[in-house]
């Protein structure tokens, strides 16, 4: 189980203190080499400087708003924002005793402030500081999820190009179907990871809110007008309803949309997987010239970029899971989401940053093999002309049943036979009766199914 740096296990308002001394990001580092393929930006979003830092912001802005309404001194104010800062070690002293994360950090800032900190925290909860850093640091995250996220279906558009008019055979429950492109397969996963995008902006807006109206959001000790130039102010939206937090719907719809991207990122993995297995061999991912694939086979070239993102998609989608057992709290609130979101924020945005940058480098380094392609394609004989086969003799009069019964029962003999599929037709009589040579073998141009791929392009990619 994983934990964000400075955050203990226990929930901000009580109970014992828990150390867990892997945090997620020092776990995520050796495990992962995130620091190797990821930015730092992320991890730096749940460190306990930057948390500080937020609750500090928050409580100035809030002493702002009450100074322009008359209610801190002007001297109090200046006093307090010269002063204002806190000490780490001794707001852990401190909760060691208290065992409340907020009254730690408050008196710390008290400390150094002094009596004019009387005017600090006034009128305030602590889940107004909780909610609305929490809300800064999804927001931060998003953002730059977003931008590997475009930076991601820049790629897959660059390799789509590429890769346009190179046929491979399609294939449905692992078995040849018909043929397709490539350049197809990267324009699907384009047009998957854009509605990522619009789904992750959508996810954004909602969880990039704040509350600032006190312990069961009815602003009996703090105004409406504070909540919204306090969360104006920090770039957020003030929630129009509160209790004493936020509510959670908005939470697990964003980590739903995590999931959602872990899911595709795990689809893209497991396909490039299938396409390295020896008996397929038609792409495989980027392996260094130095990178060895098993300790005891020295041929071997395994897939472990695409696996690993396949285990970790894993851990993301049940954080997701998680995240919708929190929206039922107790009343106005409890605190039995606390916990888990400090496993599963952190967790959950570092893992999909990485994840993100590993299947760009994936895609970016991709080893296509279009002669091995082209060698499976034609090892089906033909076959993947069936349905042009049958659709003929349709069109020919016969009826759909009696067609499918004739070419299935040709196609079966080509395989069995391992003869090509349009030799085994011309001696079947029944076919030959309703088409002729010249027709058969048109219906093996394999141009008859790629015939639409500049449409498709276009449609994706909105050329």
């Amino acid at each position: 189980m994983l934990v964000a740096v400075g955050y203990s296990a226990d929930p901000p308002d009580g109970a014992n203190t828990y150390d867990i001394s892997t945090t997620c990001i020092e776990h995520l580092r050796w495990s992962l080499m995130i620091e190797r393929y990821s930015r730092p930006e992320m991890a730096s979003i749940w460190t306990e400087d930057s948390r500080f830092d937020r609750w500090l912001k928050i409580e100035l802005a809030v002493c702002d708003e009450w100074s322009k309404a008359g209610q801190i001194p002007e001297k109090s104010l200046k006093i307090i924002k010269s002063k204002a800062k806190y000490d780490i070690q001794r707001i852990n002293e401190i909760e060691a005793e208290v065992h409340h994360d907020v009254i730690a950090f408050l008196t710390s800032v008290s400390e150094f402030v002094g009596p004019d900190s009387r005017f600090i925290h006034m009128g305030m909860t602590s889940s107004d500081l909780l909610d609305t850093t929490f809300a800064l640091q999804l927001k931060e995250a998003s953002e730059l999820i977003l931008t590997d996220l475009k930076a991601l279906v820049n790629a897959l558009e660059k390799r789509a190009h590429e890769f346009k008019n190179t046929p491979m055979i399609g294939r449905s429950h692992g078995i040849h179907a018909e043929p397709i492109t490539f350049g197809l397969k990267l324009a699907l996963w384009f047009s998957e990871f854009s509605r990522h995008i619009v789904r992750l902006e959508a996810a954004l807006t909602d969880i990039a809110v704040g509350k600032i109206s006190g312990a069961v959001g009815t602003f009996a000790h703090i105004t409406p007008d504070i909540e919204e130039a306090v969360c104006s102010s920090l770039g957020l939206k003030a929630a129009s309803i509160s209790t004493q937090v936020v509510q959670r719907d908005r939470h697990a719809h964003f980590f739903s949309v995590l999931a959602g991207i872990a899911a595709s990122i795990e689809k893209v993995s497991v396909e490039i997987r299938h396409l390295q297995r020896t008996e397929v061999a038609e792409a495989a991912e980027p392996f260094g010239s130095g990178q060895k694939g098993s300790s005891a086979m020295p041929h071997k070239r395994n897939p472990i970029l695409c696996e690993n993102l396949t285990g970790l998609a894993r851990v993301v989608r049940s954080n997701a899971m998680a995240a919708f057992e929190d929206v039922a709290l107790w009343h106005e609130r409890d605190i039995s989401h606390s916990s888990v979101e400090r496993i599963i924020a952190p967790d959950s945005t570092i893992l999909v940053d990485f994840m993100l940058a590993r299947l760009h480098r994936v895609i970016d380094g991709l080893d296509v093999f279009p002669e091995r392609m082209k060698s499976n394609l034609d090892s089906s004989l033909g076959l993947y002309s069936s349905q042009d086969v049958m659709l003929s003799l349709v069109e020919s009069g016969m009826t759909r049943e009696d067609a499918y019964s004739a070419v299935q029962s040709t196609a079966m003999k080509a395989w069995n036979e391992k003869r090509s599929f349009l030799e085994v037709i011309k001696e079947n009589d029944i076919i030959t009766s309703k088409l002729n040579n010249e027709k058969l073998e048109s219906l093996f141009d394999l141009k008859r199914h790629l015939k639409y791929v500049d449409t498709i392009f276009n449609r994706v990619f909105k050329e």
